[in-house]
């Protein structure tokens, strides 16, 4: 892998997937760094995502939702480069400034947990870390609630058509959010999780909407 001057991979998204081993004493950290996603391929294992899960209260921990998350942050790491001085303005006005120390804001969160009323305005307790975290957070569900609402349609289980709507806004408030929450009632009706264990507020849709804006096509 080369990397240019900043240090940053010239061969756009690349990664590194590893896997934590108990008896090597090794434990993989999931992340991204300067264009490298790293991912433990330990956490492919049920009972071990699961305990993690429980362990950092998370109402949701997948491998989708790792390669999305983080996927998130090389996005945003392209657009606080991109020169489009009003995009990164709007960003930080939506999700704050990202120069903010980040090691402080991890030892904040560890140590305090999220703030009071965060529901109002953050999709969930891990977003509330850092503007970084905000961001990948955010990404992380434009793409679980385009890709269901897909695939729901393609199967006839929704009555609209989700590229017929010009705004992803609309699209959330029309169709996600009845959807998720019959999908929720379905998997209670089995005993089961919630399939989507978050609640959306209108802030969250406008951040919703940003992201998926910065990039063409439909509910875009």
């Amino acid at each position: 892998m080369e990397l240019d001057a900043r240090g940053i991979s010239t061969d756009g998204l690349v990664f590194d997937l590893l896997s934590s081993s108990a008896e090597a004493g090794e434990d993989v950290v999931i992340g991204h760094a300067d264009g490298v996603i790293t991912i433990d391929l330990a956490e492919s294992d049920d009972a071990r995502r699961e305990r993690i899960r429980v362990d950092l209260g998370e109402p949701y921990r997948t491998m989708l939702g790792h390669l999305r998350h983080e996927t998130g942050h090389f996005v945003q790491m392209g657009l606080l480069q991109s020169g489009d001085q009003e995009q990164v303005a709007r960003c930080r006005e939506l999700f704050g400034d990202d120069t903010a120390d980040y090691q402080a804001a991890i030892d904040r969160h560890y140590a305090e947990g999220a703030p009071e009323g965060w529901e109002q305005s953050y999709i969930s307790t891990y977003a509330t870390m850092h503007p970084f975290e905000d961001f990948a957070e955010t990404f992380a569900h434009v793409l679980h609630i385009s890709d269901t609402c897909e695939t729901a349609a393609e199967h006839g289980l929704l009555s609209v058509d989700p590229s017929a709507f010009s705004s992803f806004g609309d699209l959330v408030r029309g169709v996600w959010v009845p959807f998720s929450i019959a999908l929720n009632q379905i998997n209670r009706s089995m005993g089961k999780a919630d399939v989507y264990p978050f609640v959306i507020p209108d802030r969250v849709v406008e951040k919703l909407e940003f992201v998926a804006g910065l990039f063409p096509g439909p509910q875009r």
